[in-house]
């Protein structure tokens, strides 16, 4: 079954966007390097992105099959924006629903 489980925000500094949502939503951030942080609850997790092209949120939806999926995506009409890459903590893919909005879908190391 396929559920949302995090949800990547461009920055300008992660530092910055850090100490805010902490202060406002309480979170806590590790950092992954100068330019990428994220909680790590295990539920529905937050990234803050310093170094990304997206301008926009980006839905991370966990799916069973990463390959399956891609192939669904594009069976119903989608476009892969990104194809299957590796990132710390396994596999995902970006594509474009019909609509124009950006996804990725992912499957876990």
């Amino acid at each position: 079954m396929a559920r949302l489980n995090y949800l990547e925000l461009p920055v300008a500094s992660t530092g910055p966007a850090a100490d805010f949502y902490a202060k406002v939503m309480g979170w806590t951030f590790t950092n992954y390097g100068p330019d990428y942080a994220a909680t790590t609850t295990g539920d529905t997790d937050v990234g803050l992105d310093a170094d990304t092209s997206l301008t926009v949120m980006l839905p991370v939806v966990q799916v069973d099959n990463l390959e399956a999926t891609l192939a669904a995506v594009e069976a119903a009409g989608g476009t892969i924006v990104e194809p299957i890459f590796s990132f710390p903590g396994g596999r995902r893919f970006h594509f474009r629903d019909p609509d124009g909005h950006v996804l990725a879908a992912m499957v876990p190391e």
